[in-house]
């Protein structure tokens, strides 16, 4: 006798259509099911317990197969109902399987004591995608892989993550940070979404979809004539002792940064090659060459007079130094003058 079972999962197809990783550059670093115990050929595995079924049909969505069977031997459940349920654990629990999968369908025949599952599986996503996606441990790795992806102007990227804490903001935020670690390529903050599969859990796959404002291949090669200029700018200091760049950036910035507080742009862009920069593009330009000269700073989102402002925050021998194109091209200030000017920023002692 010939049963047939059926276990579906809600497509997200409306969700994720026109997604793609096709172009994605990571690869896995470690596999994503336990390797089963294999029947004649890899299409085939064998199981007598439920957690080796749910392992079987996980390890066929790790291959990319669409078809699989499981051979189940001295198996004491009820095969019908956990068939039903291991396919529905997979497609809806499973990060990989909530991410890749469209449903998943079995069938089995009775052979004697002997059980053989037929698994079907139809995807949303190809192998490549399936193959493509990098592994990560901790939400604050992602900071670092969403800032490889916006160097590179990638669309989307894809990440699967151990001990995720944290929700799709705090990806937006970690992705909004990275675009700031990354100034030559930090062109216009793109649009950011995110999805989690699945929507709860320690382990879950990240997708994050970046959309820009211009074509990847034109702000590429915008970061490129900006790091160049850049590295130009910088050439006559490379060679200097490390304790004297500092000094001898600020003493080329006026007349080197083009500033514009008004109508000016965000980017380092518009400070070193445009028509004049904001108190954000100026913060990036002055990051973009301080990372040329392997001076130790970053970008301060903060405020001035209540409202939000960009500067800078340098380490000089161990001690705190602070920047701000906006007020003068070329100064630095103490702790206490940036406070009774009115700046604040995150971490400020009280």
């Amino acid at each position: 006798m010939k049963r047939r079972v059926w276990a579906w999962t809600l497509s997200l197809a409306l969700l994720l259509s026109g997604c793609s990783l096709s172009g994605s550059v990571y690869t896995v670093v470690e596999p994503h099911a336990e390797h089963p115990v294999l029947g004649e050929d890899a299409s085939t595995v064998k199981a007598s317990t439920y957690s080796e079924l749910v392992n079987g049909v996980l390890f066929f969505v790790s291959q990319g197969m669409e078809e699989g069977i499981i051979q189940l031997t001295d198996y004491n459940g009820d095969v019908e109902e956990d068939l039903n349920r291991a396919c529905l654990e997979v497609a809806q629990e499973d990060p990989l399987g909530a991410y890749a999968v469209d449903f998943i369908k079995n069938d089995y025949t009775t052979i004697i004591t002997t059980y053989e599952a037929t698994i079907t599986i139809s995807y949303r996503r190809s192998p490549e995608q399936i193959g493509s996606l990098v592994n990560i441990t901790g939400t604050s790795a992602i900071r670092e892989e969403a800032a490889n992806a916006l160097a590179d102007f990638q669309p989307e990227l894809a990440l699967r993550v151990g001990a995720f804490t944290g929700d799709a903001d705090t990806v937006k935020e970690l992705v909004r940070q990275a675009y700031y670690d990354t100034p030559a390529a930090a062109l216009g903050m793109p649009e950011c979404s995110v999805t989690l599969y699945p929507e709860t859990g320690s382990q879950r796959i990240v997708e994050i979809l970046l959309r820009y404002s211009e074509e990847s291949a034109a702000l590429r090669q915008k970061s490129e004539q900006l790091q160049e200029r850049a590295d130009a700018l910088l050439s006559p200091l490379q060679h200097q002792a490390e304790g004297r760049r500092l000094a001898l950036l600020m003493a080329m910035l006026p007349g080197t940064v083009q500033v514009d507080l008004e109508g000016g742009g965000p980017t380092a862009w518009d400070a070193l090659l445009g028509e004049g920069a904001d108190d954000e593009g100026l913060a990036l330009a002055f990051q973009l060459l301080c990372d040329g000269l392997a001076l130790e700073g970053h970008i301060v989102e903060g405020t001035l007079g209540g409202q939000p402002h960009f500067f800078n925050q340098l380490d000089q021998n161990g001690e705190m130094v602070w920047v701000d194109l906006s007020r003068s091209t070329g100064q630095t200030w103490t702790t206490a003058q940036m406070t009774e000017w009115g700046y604040t920023w995150p971490g400020q002692a009280e």
